[in-house]
C-alpha cells in the first residue's frame, strides 16, 4: 500500500494524535501519499453541529496545520487536505460550498445518516433498519456519486441490514453500478476489519465483484499508527481476490 485518503484528526473528537504522528509513521512504512480527510465541518440552520464533526470555528487551522506539514515533509512525503462528507439533500449544497471555501482539494464519501441527519435522520449503522431505509441509504449514496465531486466512496457497506439478503443484493446493486459508470472506487475499510464490525459485509463485495467494479484501499486511521496496517491489508487483498476485484494504488482525485 502506497496511498492511503481516509486520515482523521484529533478535531472530530473520536481520533488521537497529533497530524505530524500521523504524517512521520506514513514515511517511515513506505506510504508515499497520505490524505487528510477528517469529517466535514457544517453548521446546521439551526446553528447546531454534529458532534463528530470538525468544528467550524476549528476548521481553518486544520487546513493551516496540515499545509504546514505538506511544505515540510514535501520531499518525503505527498500530502492532501479534503475531508469526509455525507451526502444530505437538503443541506448538500451549502455544505459544499463550505468546504469548497475552505480549501478542501478533495471529497470521500462517508454516509454515516439515511437522509438528511438533520431533523430526524438515521444512523446508516443503525440495528433496526428497514427495506424503506435501505432503498433511502442507496438513493443518497448514488445521488452522490452522480454529482462527481467524490473521489471515492468510503466504506460503501456501513449499511446495517438485517433483512432478506435479496433485497439487500438488489439494492447494494445499484451503488456498484452507479460506481462502475461514474468511475468512483469503493473502500475496503480497514477500520471495519480491525474493529470485527459489521463492515466489510462479503454480500456487497460479491455484488461489487459481480459488477466490476473497482476498489481502494481506506486506512479510516483514527491513530497515528493506523496509516500503516499490513495484517489488515492482507485481509482486505482476500476480499478483493475472492471477488475478483482490481485494487487501485492510487486515485486521481476530483476537483470540487
Amino acid at each position: 500500500m502506497i496511498a492511503n485518503y481516509h486520515t482523521h484528526t484529533y478535531r472530530c473528537r473520536h481520533a488521537s494524535g497529533s497530524e505530524e504522528e500521523y504524517v512521520l509513521n506514513s514515511i517511515n512504512n513506505g506510504i508515499k501519499i497520505l490524505g487528510f480527510s477528517d469529517h466535514a465541518p457544517f453548521k446546521f440552520p439551526d446553528g447546531s453541529e454534529s458532534g463528530y464533526r470538525v468544528p467550524t470555528d476549528e476548521a481553518e487551522n486544520y487546513f493551516e496545520v496540515i499545509s504546514e506539514l505538506r511544505k515540510k515533509y514535501k520531499d518525503q512525503i505527498e500530502i492532501h487536505i479534503g475531508f469526509e462528507m455525507e451526502y444530505y439533500p437538503l443541506y448538500f449544497n451549502d455544505m459544499l460550498s463550505f468546504v469548497k471555501s475552505l480549501g478542501a482539494e478533495y471529497l470521500i464519501l462517508g454516509q454515516h445518516f439515511i437522509g438528511n441527519e438533520r431533523p430526524n435522520g438515521k444512523p446508516s449503522s443503525y440495528s433496526e433498519t428497514t427495506n424503506q431505509d435501505l432503498k433511502e441509504y442507496v438513493d443518497c449514496v448514488v445521488a452522490a456519486i452522480k454529482t462527481k465531486k467524490f473521489s471515492y466512496v468510503a466504506h460503501p457497506d456501513i449499511f446495517n441490514f438485517k433483512g432478506d439478503e435479496q433485497i439487500y443484493r438488489k439494492e447494494m446493486k445499484r451503488i456498484c453500478l452507479a460506481s462502475k459508470k461514474y468511475n468512483i472506487p469503493l473502500e475496503i475499510n480497514f477500520l471495519g476489519i480491525g474493529e470485527n464490525r459489521h463492515y466489510p459485509n462479503p454480500v456487497f463485495w460479491e455484488v461489487a465483484g459481480e459488477v466490476g467494479c473497482k476498489a481502494i484501499f481506506g486506512c479510516d486511521a483514527h491513530k497515528p499508527d493506523k496509516t500503516f496496517q499490513p495484517d489488515i491489508e492482507a485481509i482486505a487483498q482476500g476480499i478483493a481476490d475472492k471477488n475478483g476485484i482490481t485494487v487501485l494504488k492510487t486515485i486521481k482525485l476530483k476537483k470540487l
